[in-house]
């Protein structure tokens, strides 16, 4: 009877293909089904053969589940999948990593502009002394403009004076000289008053001024402190050139010509070539010396062109500046705004007239004293690539 019963338990075992817990159970099982005593085998020899088969399968089912639920849980490690990372928790650690690394660079570049302030001669320079400069602002009935521009330049360290070249046909309103006047953060300020209207006027000489070096601006034009420092230390190591912001160059109309013709290049000419032969004074350094040889020493002829035409006085700075130093202009790279609305440099047949410009004062002068170059003054503090 017991041999067909273990028959059976390996029938069943091999049906329900029982894991390695089951066969170490299977001895267990014959054993408890022996060890009942005589008793058992009396009631069991009462039982029919299929009755003790069922049993003996009930039997064997109890104790399987039995030690499933006992050993099972060795098992659950193999089936469970690793935990997530809780998205908040991981969200916070990003954040808080960005968080200290966009200190530390704030940190960093804290460190290097006091550092480079330190190394900058001009951020300390004195006002006045000659060791600084004046700003001459060219205005004319922009006065929200020439307010602003007032105000941004006498806050700038080095700046000595900003002188206010006024060509309009009556005086300064007290109003608009009161308000000019509370903009200014440090520097002195100072109307220039002129009796005629004159595009020459901007390069008349000024009674007073304590310093070599002269800024002319257009009151619509902004220039950051730090790069008219910058460009104040070029005019310094050439204090006979044009030094500034805005190139223009001049070009043989027809190169296959005998004839010297020439045409003027606006700044799509400079971009593209790299090249220039002028500076122009909206945004320019020059020596105080040329404000006297344009007024009083260069040809009259030159002067009543500009007048009557209300055009070109900075070509013929340009020519001035050139035929005394018989070198180019220096181009300094630099960041400029401009505020205010286009001026004639829009207006339809302007490269034209410049271009008359170039012709009638090359024959004045009986030469083309401009000289062209392909240098630019870079602050190698703040050009990251060479």
């Amino acid at each position: 009877m017991y041999n067909s019963m273990y028959s059976v338990v390996r029938t069943i075992h091999n049906h329900h293909h029982l894991s390695s817990i089951w066969k170490g159970k299977q001895l267990g099982v014959l054993l408890r089904l022996s060890s009942t005593g005589t008793g058992a085998r009396a009631n069991q020899s009462s039982l029919s053969a299929p009755m003790l088969l069922g049993v003996a399968k009930l039997q064997l089912q109890a104790t399987a589940a039995a030690a499933f639920r006992r050993n099972g849980t060795r098992r659950r490690p193999l089936l469970v999948p690793v935990p997530a990372r809780h998205p908040s928790g991981a969200s916070a650690g990003r954040f808080a990593a960005c968080f200290v690394a966009c200190l530390l660079a704030l940190a960093a570049a804290t460190v290097l502009a006091l550092t480079l302030r330190r190394l900058d001669p001009d951020a300390a320079s004195p006002r006045g002394g000659g060791g600084g400069y004046v700003v001459v602002v060219n205005t004319w009935k922009r006065y929200g403009l020439l307010r602003r521009a007032v105000a941004h330049y006498s806050g700038c360290a080095g700046v000595d004076a900003v002188h206010v070249v006024w060509s309009e046909p009556r005086e300064p309103p007290e109003a608009l000289r009161r308000s000019v006047l509370n903009c200014s953060s440090a520097a002195e300020v100072r109307f220039e008053v002129n009796r005629e209207d004159s595009l020459n006027n901007r390069f008349r000489p000024i009674q007073g001024l304590r310093t070599d070096a002269v800024f002319s601006v257009d009151d619509d034009l902004i220039v950051p402190c730090a790069t008219l420092r910058f460009a104040f230390s070029v005019w310094r190591s050439a204090p006979s050139a044009m030094v500034g912001f805005v190139p223009r160059m001049h070009w043989l109309a027809d190169p296959r010509s005998n004839t010297e013709e020439f045409r003027y290049a606006s700044w799509w000419s400079v971009w593209r070539t790299g090249t220039y032969s002028m500076i122009l004074s909206k945004a320019s350094f020059f020596h105080k010396k040329y404000l006297d040889l344009y007024t009083n020493h260069m040809l009259p002829s030159i002067r009543d062109y500009v007048t009557e035409n209300r055009n070109c006085e900075d070509i013929a700075i340009s020519f001035l500046v050139a035929n005394v130093t018989g070198a180019p202009p220096i181009w300094v790279q630099g960041r400029i705004y401009e505020i205010g609305s286009s001026g004639i440099s829009s207006l339809k047949g302007h490269d034209l007239q410049r271009s008359r410009c170039l012709n009638k004062f090359a024959a004045m002068y009986g030469h083309m004293p401009l000289v062209a170059t392909t240098a630019k003054a870079v602050d190698s503090r703040t050009s990251w690539f060479w």
